[in-house]
């Protein structure tokens, strides 16, 4: 990995790590942050990693030994893919590529109309949207939308339906974009409307991310880059 793509790995990373932080909180959830990680002493929200690696080579027991591993489900988020836990009985869950977006790139046509959920109500016809019936709505509570670095984001079409959404996490140096949906779990329905609406509140902040599978392949479409692995 070159040293620039390294670097864009910490933005992503630090980036994602606040986000679980916010997710935590509106769950009750205390966390810390230190040089080398992000980390919760109880469990996170489901989803959410009990930690996230900040720089490459952490030392693996600066991680372990400040998450719960005395209730089941702990899981960690190897930011840099560089992490041999399997000795203290954790196991690779799923690999994925960080992803970044320029400031200032295309943001194509979209002709949702864009808002950002401030109401209880909203959020939670927003999260019913995001999970289509799978019974993990709940996740979203309303005090997330007390967080001042998190934008939840929903296109309406012309008829009032809102059909595609996502989350826009704001830190010193990008935005992160995560939980995006669209009608038919198709993300380039999504981007368009995603891409319009972070700009229109971010036009001077890069894009950070993380996506697998068909979802990568629909971002690199959309304009992002891999710049490095991870792991969960």
């Amino acid at each position: 990995m070159t040293t620039q793509k390294q670097l864009l790995v910490q933005t992503a990373a630090r980036n994602n790590a606040e986000w679980c932080a916010a997710m935590s909180r509106s769950h009750g959830v205390s966390s810390e942050f230190e040089a080398q990680r992000w980390s919760a002493p109880t469990r996170t929200p489901l989803y959410y990693p009990d930690a996230v690696t900040l720089a490459p080579n952490t030392d693996p027991a600066e991680v372990t030994e400040r998450v719960d591993t005395t209730t089941p489900g702990a899981s960690v988020k190897d930011s840099f893919a560089d992490l041999d836990l399997s000795c203290v009985g954790y196991q690779i869950l799923f690999e994925a590529q960080w992803i970044h977006r320029p400031a200032g790139g295309p943001v194509g046509v979209t002709d949702l109309a864009q808002e950002v959920v401030s109401s209880p109500a909203a959020l939670r016809a927003w999260a019913d949207a995001w999970d289509d019936g799978g019974g993990n709505a709940h996740l979203f509570r309303p005090e997330l939308l007390d967080d001042p670095a998190t934008f939840v984001l929903a296109g309406q079409s012309s008829d009032g339906r809102l059909t595609a959404g996502a989350v826009a996490s704001l830190s010193e140096q990008a935005v992160g974009v995560s939980n995006v949906f669209a009608p038919e779990d198709d993300p380039d329905a999504a981007w368009p409307f995603v891409l319009n609406a972070v700009h229109s509140l971010f036009p001077e902040l890069p894009l950070v991310g993380y996506e697998h599978g068909d979802a990568l392949a629909a971002a690199v479409r959309h304009g992002f880059e891999p710049v490095g692995p991870l792991r969960i």
